[in-house]
């Protein structure tokens, strides 16, 4: 499925959709370019989960944890992990294989220990269709 969105908002509102449509154990890898939207994205997948707290990228600490919502949040930023190893070190198959929704940025590092089933969300820009033009393409593994 491919989703054009012209603004922020509507970027945020296909996070939004998104996070009320997620289930139990669902998997997000989100892939895209530095300043493409991904946080964007990612506070709407959170308000559709209901999380009220403020959203931010884990970059610096793996993943964030957030448990208010209709079901938990377990937000991943893989940018700068070393080696997929660290992923064992914070439990996360314990995250993944949990009763929350995983999103995993930059999930494009650490392809080898990606669940079998999951679901890839791509933004790119095209700076033809305008600066807050996005293409938003989502796939099912």
């Amino acid at each position: 499925m491919k989703i054009e969105t012209y603004t922020e908002l509507e970027t945020y509102e296909v996070g939004v959709r998104m996070g009320k449509e997620s289930r139990a154990g669902q998997v997000y890898t989100l892939i895209g370019d530095l300043g493409v939207g991904k946080t964007v994205f990612t506070k709407g997948l959170a308000d559709g989960l209901g999380i009220g707290e403020q959203v931010s990228s884990p970059t610096f600490t793996i993943v964030q944890i957030y448990e208010e919502g209709r079901l938990p949040f377990y937000h991943f930023d893989v940018y700068r992990i070393g080696d997929v190893e660290e992923m064992d070190e914070i439990g996360y198959e314990d995250y993944i294989y949990g009763e929350g929704v995983s999103l995993i940025e930059w999930a494009d590092l650490i392809e080898e220990i990606l669940p079998e089933h999951y679901t890839e969300v791509r933004i790119e820009k095209d700076l033809e269709q305008g600066f807050d033009y996005r293409r938003i393409s989502i796939c099912e593994y």
